[in-house]
């Protein structure tokens, strides 16, 4: 099963550093049912991009919290097991929760298929999303408005092998 864990850069060089994206459980998002269904497609690619972003908000709630991080968001494809990941199914259609799963045990990052990471002309908007992001939150639509102006700049993907290079932006 392929699931999209959200990090910001300085967790994707402590997940290189230490080999392992955490020790579990671990937040991911991935196609669920209530994605599908809030989605209302079959096309998995189609699914799977909706699940790669709904990481990258959540990687953008994690620049949130963290002033000292670089304002790109990043989002690691990992192949799990089958039944590795699990939705909470008292959460499975809430709006905040579409495609979200906990991943009981830790993840290696030799797991990962592949990283994706917004350039460096994002950083801008991605800084106001996540100064917008609190009163986005509070029903403030052009606040909203900000927060989605993220969602114009695509992930860029990124091979594994890249991820030395890609650490290399946090110092």
């Amino acid at each position: 099963m392929r699931v999209y864990v959200p990090l910001t850069l300085s967790g994707l060089a402590e997940a290189y550093k230490t080999g392992e994206l955490g020790a579990g459980p671990l937040l991911a998002y991935a196609v669920t049912p209530g994605l599908r269904e809030w989605y209302l497609s079959d096309d998995i690619e189609e699914l799977e991009y909706a699940a790669l972003n709904r990481a990258a908000l959540a990687s953008l709630r994690l620049l949130a919290a963290d002033a000292g991080v670089v304002r790109r968001r990043v989002v690691v494809a990992v192949d799990v097991a089958d039944g590795a990941a699990v939705a909470d199914p008292d959460r499975a259609l809430d709006p905040a929760a579409l495609g979200e799963v906990r991943v009981a045990g830790g993840v290696k990052l030799a797991k990962a298929a592949a990283v994706h990471v917004d350039s460096d002309d994002a950083e801008d908007d991605v800084t106001a999303a996540v100064d917008a992001l609190e009163a986005a939150d509070g029903g403030d639509d052009d606040a909203q408005f900000v927060v989605d102006g993220a969602e114009d700049h695509e992930l860029l993907w990124y091979a594994t092998q890249e991820i030395p290079n890609l650490v290399g932006l946090v110092g």
